[in-house]
């Protein structure tokens, strides 16, 4: 039997941690979303963005973790600036990273289970 290449074993630790976490975030953005939901423009721009975004990138980086944590990621980096830019500050708080943290790990997964370049 062929040894595991070194470092296979934490990309696929860590992928199931990307994992397990986003089933968490979806569930808990979705039962938030249900309860408030936004009312005008500048708010559902914002919605989706986030939770929106995020939502469609955790989905998604459990077939294609590029693709999905980059929107995931990319939702995320939108949201703040959107926030930023209309209140002045950007969002205060864990949470928000919190939420799309899974993004980040799906787009490290991503990048060490890529062939490295000739």
């Amino acid at each position: 039997m062929e040894r595991e290449p070194r470092g296979k074993s934490l990309t696929l630790a860590v992928r199931w941690l990307a994992r397990v976490w986003s089933v968490a975030t979806v569930g808990v953005i979705l039962a938030m979303c249900f309860a408030e939901m936004p009312t005008n423009l500048r708010d559902w721009t914002g919605f989706i963005l986030y939770p929106g975004g995020i939502v469609v990138g955790l989905i998604l980086a459990w077939w294609r973790e590029g693709l999905g944590g980059g929107i995931t990621v990319g939702s995320l980096v939108a949201f703040y600036l959107l926030h930023a830019a209309i209140t002045g500050v950007f969002p205060q708080g864990w949470a928000w990273f919190a939420f799309a943290a899974p993004g980040f790990l799906f787009l490290w997964c991503w990048r060490r289970s890529r062939p490295l370049a000739p």
